[in-house]
């Protein structure tokens, strides 16, 4: 199997912000396995600092678990389809327990939970699994895709057609989230496959990345400057800030380098057990 290492690069930045006095973000990420982790916490005294933690720790060392227990036939062919699903379900269904458990032993924690995209890039594919308003876009030859949908009372008003797109940037309540990580014994985690390929670019942020700049200035952003990573990252979250910076601001971009699928028969074999988007 090709290594992932040099096929992806990835670069991520989490920042306060100009309003906050800590940050309850939370980022995590590894070349080597293609693995992408952000959390945005939420709770008083500081527990949503814990919940994003207990995230982002706990997802990425399940998925590592996961990976180093698969079974030999599935290493040596090297494509993780369609077990790649189940890994990251199984990773945000700990994750939740966790939270969930630390939230009813610990008062101070009471009520705590955290918004989470976590991301697994594997044989040219890539799929990604949400809770919350945090999202994944996509930028493809100079256009950007808003690749998750948020789980928030806004989006449900604009699904319902009550609020435009437009209309929902200056709404009131717009950080009221209809799912979170952490606030129930069990978790409904939204779950998508792509395809990717070179030269995509991979966003991943919290809502204190998109409350500030709209999908054009982000797009923007990326179209000058989308060749060097850390330079498009710290100017996503300096803009951001010009913007107000009225929360935490948290960003993770992948680049695919390069091609790296896998020429095995077992992609054939079991690729209709889930079906790939564009």
């Amino acid at each position: 199997m090709r290594s992932l290492a040099t096929a992806l690069e990835i670069c991520g930045l989490t920042d306060v912000g100009k309003l906050r006095d800590h940050n309850e973000d939370a980022i995590s990420f590894d070349t080597d396995i293609g693995l992408v982790i952000l959390a945005d916490g939420m709770g008083g005294y500081n527990a949503g600092e814990v919940a994003s933690g207990i995230a982002t720790q706990v997802m990425s060392e399940v998925m590592r678990a996961q990976l180093a227990a698969m079974p030999a036939h599935i290493k040596t062919a090297g494509s993780l389809w369609p077990v790649a699903h189940e890994m990251l379900l199984i990773a945000v269904d700990r994750s939740n327990s966790l939270i969930f458990q630390t939230a009813e032993q610990h008062p101070q924690c009471a009520g705590m939970g955290t918004t989470l995209v976590g991301a697994l890039f594997y044989d040219n594919h890539l799929a990604v699994a949400h809770v919350g308003d945090s999202r994944a876009y996509r930028f493809r030859q100079q256009e950007l895709t808003q690749l998750s949908r948020d789980h928030s009372f806004l989006q449900e008003q604009i699904d319902a057609g009550l609020l435009t797109v437009a209309e929902a940037r200056y709404a009131p309540h717009k950080n009221l989230v209809t799912r979170a990580v952490g606030i129930a014994p069990m978790v409904q985690t939204e779950l998508h496959e792509y395809a990717v390929e070179p030269d995509d670019i991979y966003l991943f942020c919290s809502d204190g990345l998109s409350d500030m700049l709209d999908d054009a200035s982000i797009e923007a952003i990326l179209s000058l400057q989308g060749n060097n990573l850390t330079l498009a990252t710290q100017t996503l979250v300096e803009q951001a800030n010009a913007m107000g910076g009225k929360d935490n601001i948290s960003v993770v971009l992948v680049r695919i380098r390069r091609d790296f699928g896998v020429d095995d028969g077992i992609w054939k074999k079991v690729g209709g057990w889930f079906g790939a988007s564009n």
